[in-house]
């Protein structure tokens, strides 16, 4: 028997503010969270890039000194970002056994690995820390939710590039429907702005280069955009069964109503141009959620502001929605807050339930010419949604040719 999957709470640290409040407030009101990086390894490297999307409260400031010193900063945004939404689910009443974490990442303690990695070629073996590996390992920030909430159903990771939290949301759905759990925290976490990183997606050519503009260096969509922008930060979700909330008598911001998780097998970093594999995966979580096309009446975009990236992700809705794509509310939110990488689906779908919650699709800034080849209905204030019911969808596609799409209903 399908069960209903209710959100109950929410949390977020971001580029654009370190609550979910804080950062839904900075994207209504069309704020940027690009800026240009001071630190010292900008200029010691000479990269070429040199802005990014940081969190804009640093975990330190949030952390109690003994907590942050044993996690990386990957994990100390995941929980800081679980903490808050627990406290916004109003703490739930559930057995240790029937609590679960699915919890992703992109790409896990890399600051971590690349400290010790400093560490062992200038001081040798004996001063890598004992806890590195524990610190660096992908699943490290799953485990410390899991630790932190004494959730012992399960505590699952994700790593699958920028698709990775919207796949642990959409596992988080299936673990709940199978029983597995009553209650499980679902998010997902990235804080790889380092050297190694920057220097890296430089050489590929996907990082826009606007040094002297950075926060208008994320355009999705517009004639002129020439990259991404390097986000970092967390998102969860607090998912229940309704039967759960309803007995606990908890406040039900809407309904997970599905997902869809799909392969392109096409290119390691390129999407399928002609969407296939996104477009399965929409329709999969359409058809999870019981929907046609026709029922949606918002989407997150992808949408990350890159040539090639923003026409595919275009081509593949056109494939589901037909004609229709170019009169549904479409928001790119990376505009504001950069690319979270494996962050970035949880921090999407906060802003998903948030736009069906206030009945508005939040705005796409820095978009100076709309690209001709990408007709769809995108503005750069807030669009509203109308009275009626709400299907939203939040797409998330990841180096490897991951797709993931959760769909959100009105509760």
């Amino acid at each position: 028997m399908t069960k209903k999957i209710v959100v109950t709470g929410m949390g977020a640290t971001s580029p654009l503010g370190g609550t979910a409040p804080e950062s839904w407030a900075g994207l209504l009101a069309g704020v940027s969270g690009t800026r240009t990086l001071e630190h010292e390894w900008v200029a010691k490297y000479e990269l070429p890039v040199t802005f990014a999307a940081e969190a804009k409260v640093r975990p330190e400031e949030v952390l109690e000194r003994p907590v942050a010193k044993r996690l990386d900063p990957s994990s100390q945004f995941a929980l800081i970002s679980a903490m808050e939404a627990w406290e916004d689910a109003g703490r739930p009443d559930v057995a240790p056994e029937r609590l679960g974490v699915d919890f992703a990442t992109g790409i896990g303690g890399v600051w971590t690995l690349l400290d010790a990695w400093d560490t062992l070629r200038e001081r040798g073996p004996r001063r890598v820390l004992p806890m590195t590996v524990p610190m660096l390992m992908p699943n490290a920030a799953a485990a410390a939710v899991s630790m932190h909430f004494e959730a012992r159903a399960f505590a699952r990771t994700v790593a699958s590039a920028c698709a990775s939290s919207t796949e642990s949301i959409v596992n988080a759905y299936d673990h709940l429907q199978a029983g597995y759990a009553d209650v499980v925290i679902a998010g997902g976490t990235e804080s790889a702005i380092h050297p190694i990183t920057v220097a890296s997606f430089s050489s590929m050519q996907a990082l826009s280069r606007r040094n002297d503009d950075p926060a208008h260096a994320s355009r999705p969509y517009s004639v002129d955009r020439d990259g991404f922008v390097m986000g970092e930060g967390a998102a969860s979700l607090v998912l229940e069964t309704e039967e759960h909330a309803l007995a606990r008598g908890a406040r039900i911001y809407a309904e997970l109503a599905g997902g869809g998780v799909t392969a392109d097998s096409y290119h390691i970093t390129a999407n399928d141009p002609e969407g296939r594999g996104a477009s399965r995966a929409v329709n999969r979580a359409l058809a999870q959620a019981g929907a046609s096309p026709d029922d949606v009446t918002h989407i997150n975009a992808h949408a990350t502001s890159t040539p090639v990236g923003d026409p595919s992700e275009y081509v593949a809705l056109r494939e589901v929605f037909g004609d229709r794509i170019h009169s549904i509310p479409v928001s790119a939110t990376k505009a504001s807050t950069g690319h979270l990488l494996g962050g970035t689906g949880a921090l999407e779908a906060v802003f998903s339930i948030l736009a069906i919650r206030d009945r508005q699709a939040p705005p796409t800034i820095n978009i100076t010419e709309m690209d001709p080849a990408i007709p769809l209905q995108v503005k750069g204030e807030p669009q509203p949604l109308g009275d009626g019911a709400q299907l939203v969808i939040s797409n998330s596609f990841g180096f490897g040719g991951h797709n993931a799409v959760a769909a959100f209903r009105s509760y």
